[in-house]
C-alpha cells in the first residue's frame, strides 16, 4: 500500500476527494464549492484546500487510495462517492470533457 499517510476523518477524506475532484478543470464553480461545504465545516475546508495545493498528482491518488482502504468502504459506500463526485460535476450545470475523462479514470481506479 501507499507510504503517505493521513489522519483525516471520513468527512475530511471525502472533502478532500471532492475537492480534488472539483479542480480537475482547474476551476472550482461555486455550486461544487457549496456542496464541498455541506460535508465539512469552512476551517476544515480550507485545512484541506492547503493540503491538496502542495500535493501532486500521484499524492492525492495515493492519499485517496489510502484513506478508502484505511475506512474499509464497501462497494457500496464506493458506489455513493463515485455518485457523489458525479452529481459534484453536475452541481454548475455541466459535465466538461476534463471532467469527463477524470471521472471515467478515478472510477475504474476506486471501483
Amino acid at each position: 500500500m501507499s507510504e503517505i499517510k493521513t489522519d483525516w476523518t471520513r468527512q475530511e477524506f471525502k472533502a478532500y476527494l471532492l475537492s480534488y475532484a472539483a479542480h480537475t478543470n482547474y476551476f472550482e464553480a461555486e455550486e461544487e464549492t457549496e456542496m464541498i461545504l455541506e460535508t465539512v465545516s469552512h476551517d476544515q475546508y480550507k485545512k484541506i484546500h492547503r493540503e491538496l495545493a502542495k500535493d501532486n498528482d500521484y499524492q492525492s491518488l495515493q492519499k485517496i487510495l489510502f484513506n478508502l482502504d484505511k475506512f474499509n468502504y464497501s462497494k457500496e459506500e464506493i458506489h455513493i462517492l463515485v455518485e457523489d463526485i458525479q452529481k459534484l460535476f453536475l452541481s454548475d450545470g455541466q459535465i466538461d470533457l476534463l471532467e469527463s475523462n477524470f471521472f471515467r479514470a478515478l472510477k475504474r481506479l476506486i471501483d
